[in-house]
């Protein structure tokens, strides 16, 4: 690939000035041969193979920010769906197998490893059944592991029994980390139409049509889009959206770089480029602030739908120019807890969790890292996963709940949860409850249009 001095010089003033990063470099590996017929050797070939294929994956990635002078925030790991590998293991036998999973995070250095994930969007396995009831146990004894499970799709429909048990699951696992504001919730989210080759936490997972071991590359640059916008004040829609193309243009360039030195140097296949732009806490790395550039007065007020609507699409439109490999989500993340842009809207009382289901329609995600009181029940919980799976569902498109009932804590207050978590401002839910809806059970059938053959 081709980098021009003046491409160099840009991207220097972007990481420099504008928070421009990779966010992750996510090793994706297949671990379907390492099922046994037991859990305990089932265990041991999952850490050696982890630990072969991803021991230099943290050294490579540092010795690329080294050379290159951009910033590799994380490097990750993502597995098969756990639950293809467990075979007959009980709830607490795929215990052991996250805590293995644990040992191997910790041995190779990365941050994160994603996959501890069920597919039930048609209906359960006695090892979807196993592996999601460990989820809570799962999580308190892990740091470093993400669950996810993927219960939607516009195929199937929805899997109503798979969203009331998430909704309980979810619950016990704020309870059990009720030190902490709930946080283990933070490690868990509940999808539609999950894609396979996601390079982001908590929902990364490696899909049984990925390769045996594959490099993605999650780029972001919220900063870098706000600060081009800044420069066409007062100019008409389409010339916002050239210039955000442009820009995403630029950004993607180089996460293709980054990616493509990562997979040489490792030896593995180069899998995509995601182009989604993630935020952080750090003033200056908002989506709600490029929102509010566009011209909204406030994230949340009229207007903020459209705005991501084409924000989201000329993200996409410019990065696929830059990439012949695109995948994973790609498009604008819009976690509250992870967005001081986003955070100050709630604050103010401009951005509700009603609005924020409004914006899911047309961008990446969904109801991202959303705070909630302790005393939200699990019913409420399962019908909020239900709405956002009917949203991908029904759109073709994925949608995600990554939701925490904060035990003990009410609306107004805040939780603090560190790091790119941020701080999560708790958030008002309906006081009317759900619980005959979720209580029926069985599948929402798939919409008319999902025949297409």
């Amino acid at each position: 690939m081709f980098i021009s001095v003046d491409e160099i010089a840009q991207t220097i003033k972007m990481i420099q000035n504008e928070h421009l990063d990779i966010r992750t470099v996510t090793m994706g590996i297949s671990l379907l041969d390492c099922a046994r017929g037991n859990i305990d050797d089932t265990c041991v070939a999952v850490y050696e193979k982890i630990c072969k294929y991803a021991k230099n994956l943290v050294p490579v990635c540092e010795g690329i920010e080294r050379e290159l002078g951009i910033p590799i925030v994380n490097k990750r790991i993502s597995i098969t769906p756990a639950a293809l590998i467990v075979g007959n293991a009980t709830p607490d036998e795929c215990v052991k197998l996250a805590m293995t999973l644990e040992k191997a995070a910790v041995a190779t250095g990365v941050n994160f490893l994603g996959g501890y994930s069920a597919l039930v969007h048609k209906g359960f396995t006695n090892a979807d059944r196993a592996l999601i009831a460990s989820i809570p146990d799962a999580l308190q004894n892990t740091s470093r592991v993400c669950c996810s499970v993927n219960l939607a799709t516009t195929k199937t429909g929805i899997n109503m029994d798979a969203v009331r048990d998430m909704g309980i699951l979810i619950k016990k696992a704020a309870e059990m980390s009720k030190d902490s504001g709930g946080s283990n919730c933070a490690r868990l989210v509940v999808f539609a139409n999950a894609p396979e080759d996601n390079p982001f936490m908590a929902g990364a997972f490696l899909g049984v049509g990925e390769p045996e071991c594959v490099i993605n590359v999650g780029v972001s640059g919220p900063g870098v889009v706000k600060c081009a916008l800044e420069k066409v004040r007062g100019e008409n829609f389409t010339v916002v959206a050239e210039t955000i193309k442009k820009t995403a243009f630029k950004i993607t360039r180089m996460g293709q770089l980054v990616a493509k030195m990562a997979s040489e140097r490792l030896g593995v296949e180069f899998g995509i480029v995601d182009l989604s732009l993630a935020p952080t806490p750090a003033v200056g790395d908002s989506v709600a602030r490029i929102l509010e550039e566009i011209g909204v007065e406030k994230c949340g007020a009229h207007g903020t739908t459209a705005a991501l609507a084409l924000l989201n699409d000329a993200v996409k439109k410019g990065g696929v120019m830059a990439s012949s490999h695109v995948g994973g989500l790609s498009g604008a993340f819009i976690p509250v807890s992870e967005d001081e842009g986003m955070i100050a809207a709630v604050e103010c009382g401009a951005l509700s969790i009603e609005k924020l289901e409004a914006m899911t329609c047309v961008c990446s995600v969904g109801l991202d890292m959303i705070v909630v009181p302790g005393d939200t029940s699990a019913a409420t919980i399962s019908a909020i996963i239900a709405d956002e799976a009917a949203i991908g569902m029904v759109n073709n498109k994925t949608t995600a709940v990554r939701i925490i009932p904060a035990p003990g804590m009410d609306i107004g207050e805040t939780v603090e949860f560190g790091g790119l978590l941020g701080s999560g401002p708790v958030m008002p839910v309906s006081k009317y409850g759900s619980e005959t809806f979720v209580a029926r059970g069985g599948r929402i059938p798939a919409p008319i249009h999902s025949l297409r053959n």
